[in-house]
């Protein structure tokens, strides 16, 4: 990869004039009709497209960008050109993690996670290695250029359901990640306060807040339980009742139970609305109650209402 590339030249600019976004448009269509390719000065370049959503309006926002492969993992930067300001794409992602990317004819949703400290070196210089024009970039400005890591949504221990063919079958494979995602921000807030505790000697502990990765993770699974639940009561659940009048107790005990998990739900978001996590002790505190809310929640649904959804086809038949 020549010296004078700049890999993130079609997307860069936090607030992209008119014929910017033309020109953004035209790669992204280039991209999507020849299978990732892209002629023109970025031709036989590593492009990948971001969609990201709105931390305003909530508009999903594609973007195209340059990127370098870091073992399964992709990396971004946030260069804007070298530019004072961090672009739009970084600041959508930081609110809402949960991204959707494209490479070649694969798209996969993922989760953008910022490095820090000792690791976004490393990793930036990575990128240097294979783009140098991101030291280009870095040079010519004060501000720190952004390294996203592009993961794998899924929990590590993630299994679905296997085959979806049931609605019964689609409601257990959400309630499967979400419990996932939970457990593994558990985990790695647990972790984080074991190397805290067990730190002795010489050099500097873990820092007293929690990092990035658990705010994105944390985030991406507060934002799926709130889609997941608005869905349930605007309709599953009034679906399902039509059906079955006699279940008003459940649909009952299943609102309040909404109402419970959304209060704690807010709490965890209060405390993420920062780069790092507010009160560190506090979050692990209302981790484990909505680990203890949600389960029993859970498994209380699957008890009453998976027997019914058993036989409702996946995906709906269309009449």
């Amino acid at each position: 990869m020549p010296t004078s590339f700049q890999p993130s030249r079609p997307s860069d600019s936090s607030e992209p004039s008119e014929s910017i976004q033309a020109f953004q448009q035209s790669v992204i269509d280039e991209f999507r009709a020849n299978g990732g390719k892209v002629g023109g000065p970025f031709e036989g370049e590593d492009l990948l497209l971001l969609t990201t959503t709105g931390a305003r309006a909530g508009a999903a926002r594609t973007t195209p960008l340059g990127y370098v492969r870091h073992g399964y993992s992709l990396l971004v930067v946030g260069s804007n050109l070298g530019g004072p300001r961090h672009p739009g794409w970084y600041h959508n992602l930081l609110a809402r993690p949960m991204v959707e990317v494209e490479v070649g004819t694969r798209t996969f949703q993922a989760l953008a996670v910022p490095a820090e400290g000792a690791r976004r070196e490393e990793l930036f210089a990575h990128v240097v290695r294979a783009a140098p024009g991101y030291g280009d970039y870095q040079a010519g400005t004060d501000r720190l250029l952004p390294v996203v890591v592009l993961q794998g949504a899924e929990p590590d221990d993630w299994e679905g359901p296997g085959e979806v063919r049931t609605l019964a079958d689609k409601v257990m494979e959400v309630h499967t990640w979400l419990r996932g995602q939970l457990r593994q921000v558990r985990a790695e807030t647990d972790a984080h306060f074991a190397a805290r505790a067990a730190h002795r000697g010489v050099g500097a502990a873990p820092v007293p807040g929690l990092g990035l990765q658990i705010r994105q993770r944390c985030l991406a699974f507060c934002q799926a339980l709130e889609f997941h639940h608005e869905s349930e009561d605007g309709h599953l659940f009034p679906g399902i009742a039509r059906h079955h009048p006699h279940l008003t107790d459940v649909f009952d005990r299943l609102d309040a139970e909404h109402r419970t998990v959304a209060r704690i739900q807010g709490a965890l978001a209060d405390l993420l609305a920062g780069i790092a996590i507010a009160d560190p002790q506090r979050f692990r505190t209302e981790l484990a109650a909505m680990s203890a809310e949600l389960n029993a929640h859970l498994d209380y649904e699957e008890d009453v209402l998976l027997p019914l959804l058993a036989d409702v086809p996946w995906p709906p038949v269309m009449p």
